[in-house]
């Protein structure tokens, strides 16, 4: 493994690697062809010594190539896909997409479950009775062409490299590399196939990372990633420091999306889902104000469509069994809530 050595120690040293390079690599290790060991040893000389731009477009085609890239071509309407880091009660992706998708985006969302401390999407809608998160490919893109937006699992096949060098990252203690989160992410991203890309990056207490200049270099990053790869990409920065909503949890949230879309909620909420979703009907061409999808009712029958397709029942959503109601001892404002802590 003579070339493999010779990566470790150029990068080690600081010098770029070629897209020859980067592609063999991503390449070999997703077929097995190289150790953990020496795959970890890269790794780790890249979480001290970066990527520069073309080194992380390479390595992030690299691993889109390592599967397939979804073909949408069959649908109608723009496509945008939403991708958030997660935080605390966060379910913009549950208000968002409907938004976007009644006002004439087509949002072929591709999820996935938990991570770290947070609910995934698709937890939160697996609380839905019946509701499917794992579609075939010639299914989802019907709900799309129908509903106009459809939230499931990514499969195995889309970025498989990603998946591989995730796990190795986790064992590393590499997993905080900004450039190999900027295209873990964006490899799935890009392989979905959405002609555009709204990214929702969370920062504080509540969300992955806690440092606003880190999550802006994140945002930026992902961002390049995208327009180098010709899809254009728009990143939010949304605050975490406090659960978003006055709801953390799975069913729970569910029905704060739906208090939502109905026109109520928390103002929170409503001022994310609207900034995200604008962008991505901006990004769709579209020129459309989500608030008229809620005033409309449209945002609503969407989700309702789309979780009806899904095979979802939201009359039967379940409800606590267990409920607990804490009386403040006096009258006051709450001046701070932990996220992490929630």
């Amino acid at each position: 493994m003579t070339e493999m050595v010779e990566l470790i120690a150029a990068k080690r040293d600081g010098r770029r690697l070629s897209d020859e390079d980067v592609s063999w690599f991503v390449s070999a290790y997703s077929r097995g062809e190289i150790p953990d060991e020496q795959a970890a040893a890269l790794l780790m000389a890249i979480f001290f010594r970066g990527l520069d731009r073309s080194e992380l477009a390479a390595w992030t085609t690299a691993m889109v190539r390592s599967g397939r890239r979804l073909d949408l071509s069959r649908i109608s309407r723009p496509t945008v896909d939403k991708h958030s880091s997660g935080g605390v009660g966060d379910k913009v992706s549950l208000v968002a997409a409907p938004i976007a998708a009644a006002l004439g985006a087509a949002v072929p969302k591709l999820s996935g479950r938990a991570l770290g401390h947070t609910g995934g999407t698709l937890d939160k809608l697996a609380a839905i009775p019946g509701f499917r998160t794992e579609l075939a490919i010639d299914e989802m893109l019907d709900i799309v062409e129908r509903v106009g937006c459809v939230i499931c699992s990514a499969g195995g096949d889309l970025a498989p490299a990603d998946k591989r060098l995730y796990d190795l990252r986790n064992a590393t203690a590499t997993v905080e590399s900004l450039p190999l989160m900027a295209s873990s992410i964006m490899s799935k991203k890009l392989a979905g196939g959405a002609g555009a890309i709204v990214l929702d990056v969370k920062v504080g207490s509540g969300a992955f990372l806690t440092d606003p200049d880190q999550a802006r270099i994140l945002a930026r990053t992902m961002v390049d990633l995208g327009c180098d790869a010709g899809v254009p990409t728009a990143a939010v920065l949304t605050a975490m420091d406090a659960p978003l909503g006055r709801a953390a949890g799975n069913a729970v949230e569910v029905r704060e999306a739906l208090e939502v879309l109905r026109g109520g909620g928390p103002k929170d909420v409503i001022e994310v889902a609207r900034a995200v979703s604008a962008q991505m009907l901006a990004l769709a061409g579209i020129a459309a104000d989500p608030d008229d999808a809620i005033a409309s009712g449209a945002a609503l029958r969407a989700f309702e469509a789309m979780v009806e397709a899904q095979g979802g029942d939201l009359g039967s959503l379940p409800e606590a069994p267990h409920r607990r109601t804490l009386p403040a001892p006096r009258s006051g404002v709450v001046g701070r809530i932990d996220a992490r802590a929630v």
